[in-house]
């Protein structure tokens, strides 16, 4: 906790905090209106040669407002360069940063926040005063020092033939992306996990420059650099846009048709490539996890499948999928600092024997297509934005109750994995013996997989049937292993880190939590994204759920928009707990 001094004691303070670290808050409350005031936490979250990078989180601590404009003055000729989730311009040594369309309202007691990009002349103090909307902020706590860039990583491990680390997150910070940092620190106790770095979806073709205002794949490069320093880092995308994209579930959807091949080769993945081979972004190091979702659904939602949908049969005969991610592969992979990782679904969809091997051949198909080899891939992602736990601790896949096999269990199904940690080593084995390098490393999205909170079994359940043992001890707690769609009572999982069990790359949140996974009703829009009753909770299920209730949360906008319900409820539930 802090406690208040005086100006004088804070701005030698300030001074003594590293640039990378430095934060001020400051409070206060106009003289002459009781009910007006306000709360500014200023952060430099980074600082580079002459440049730096700032954080600014915005409470109101008088009277709702419905819209806001922050004013500071800079003492040592700071210049504002580039600025997010507000409209920011300077006049000599005054800045104005003023809301946007949609972050004007400020209840009382509500917060916000913005960002920029910054240059200096060598001394970078933080502002003494801040005004908002003309109330002086004219109080001050003890400066703190925020959250380092995460994740902690081990040494760096020498890279192979061809410039390309073994695993490029190690000992490499990893981009935080500032606009899901903005909309997670403004939620109440988001700042506990503002810093941690995300993916930046490249959903759409109109992603790459930016969509209503928000920051493109450009932007994105850029304040990646403005991050990294003098070390390693990783900036995290996610090429998403295939033809008939996610043929099985209409909430992810695409823009593109199934036919659409030439302009997803043209029109997305020859741009995006362009950008990433710009010589001012050599000194990244850029994953690429390529396409979620669509290749597996050639094997499983197919006909002859009890899950067959005619999209499915569709894309499987037009090989649209397998050109494509063929494609991107190959463009995308002759970029010396890129580094691909394809889609490899997880164990609640691909873990049964009959879906297993022949989704890796699949894998393997489109690895070798259009061009590519399986050098242009470099691992796999399992579990992206998917609920399936880490690890179960309390059954195994080999345990019995009364001589009935936990595969015989409802919930596993004769699944032959029961948490995403084994299926994704395991499916590492079986890709290396496909032709892929055995140095592959795996990631798995742990964003939303942490299943904490008072429903976390801390023991096995009873031994009186094979699921009540199963079902008292899983972690994993929702209705069906089948069910996909914004979770109740879902949490938080582990934090990115690098090379935390054998054979993985990285945790990481590939998935921006607080990001729907789809709208709740049917939400017209522009996007091509499709209502999916899957994201309804009243939806009583079909054969792909066992005809279970949905388990989603209520009143979810479109796939990707901001859904600050889900944000609580997955910090609530965190596990490990924040």
């Amino acid at each position: 906790m802090s406690r208040t001094i005086p100006r004088t004691a804070l701005l030698a303070a300030l001074s003594l905090v590293t640039a990378a670290g430095a934060t001020a808050t400051v409070f206060g409350t106009s003289a002459g209106a009781a009910t007006a005031g306000c709360k500014v936490e200023y952060q430099i979250t980074n600082q580079w040669n002459n440049g730096f990078g700032a954080n600014v989180i915005v409470t109101n601590t008088g009277d709702p407002v419905a819209s806001w404009n922050v004013e500071w003055s800079y003492a040592n000729g700071q210049q504002v360069t580039q600025g997010w989730n507000a409209a920011i311009t300077q006049s000599g040594a005054a800045v104005s940063a003023k809301s946007l369309s949609y972050n004007g309202s400020l209840a009382t007691g509500g917060s916000t926040s913005f960002g920029f990009n910054g240059s200096h002349d060598g001394t970078n103090a933080v502002p003494a005063t801040f005004k908002l909307n003309g109330v002086t902020c004219n109080g001050a706590t003890d400066p703190t020092t925020p959250p380092t860039t995460p994740p902690t990583t081990p040494p760096t491990t020498p890279p192979p033939t061809g410039g390309r680390a073994d695993n490029p997150y190690a000992g490499a910070k990893v981009y935080v992306n500032p606009e899901w940092s903005a909309k997670a620190a403004a939620e109440p106790g988001g700042t506990r996990v503002s810093n941690q770095p995300t993916g930046v979806w490249l959903d759409r073709t109109a992603a790459i420059a930016g969509v209503n205002g928000g920051m493109g794949l450009r932007a994105h490069l850029d304040a990646a650099l403005a991050q990294k320093g003098s070390g390693e880092l990783v900036v995290q995308l996610v090429i998403y846009n295939l033809p008939g994209r996610d043929c099985s579930a209409l909430a992810s959807n695409g823009e593109l048709g199934p036919t659409d091949i030439d302009k997803y080769k043209t029109q997305y993945i020859d741009p995006i490539a362009a950008i990433l081979a710009d010589p001012k972004y050599a000194g990244l190091r850029i994953v690429n996890t390529v396409e979620l979702d669509s290749l597996p659904n050639l094997v499983t939602n197919v006909s002859g499948r009890p899950t067959a949908t005619p999209n499915c049969d569709v894309m499987k005969a037009n090989g649209n999928y397998v050109k494509g991610v063929g494609y991107a592969l190959n463009k995308l992979g002759s970029i010396a600092n890129v580094y691909n990782y394809l889609d490899a679904g997880h164990h609640g969809w691909l873990g049964w024997d009959d879906n297993f091997g022949a989704s890796a051949e699949i894998l393997k198909q489109a690895a070798t297509a259009e061009g590519s080899t399986v050098a242009n891939v470099q691992g796999f992602i399992v579990n992206t934005a998917n609920f399936s736990a880490l690890k179960e601790d309390h059954f195994s896949i080999d345990d019995s109750v009364g001589g009935t096999s936990v595969r015989q269990s409802k919930w596993v199904d004769w699944n032959r994995y029961t948490d995403e940690l084994s299926y994704a080593q395991a499916m590492r084995t079986k890709l290396a013996s496909l032709g892929f390098d055995s140095h592959i490393g795996m990631l798995i999205d742990t964003s939303r997989n942490g299943w904490g909170g008072a429903a976390r079994p801390t023991a096995a359940g009873p031994l009186t049937t094979v699921d009540t043992y199963v079902n008292g001890g899983r972690y994993d707690r929702r209705i069906h292993l089948g069910n996909w769609c914004n979770q109740a009572g879902a949490g938080l999982g582990e934090r990115p880190q690098a090379a935390p069990a054998a054979g993985i790359d990285a945790y990481v949140w590939m998935k921006p939590p607080g990001e729907s996974d789809g709208a709740s009703k049917e939400i017209p829009n522009n996007e091509g994204k499709g209502f999916d009753r899957m994201c309804d909770p009243t939806y009583t299920g079909n054969v792909r759920n066992g005809n279970s209730m949905s388990g989603a949360l209520p009143n979810s906008p479109l796939a990707g928009q901001w859904f600050s319900a889900q944000f609580q409820e997955l910090m609530k539930n965190a596990y490990p707990a924040l």
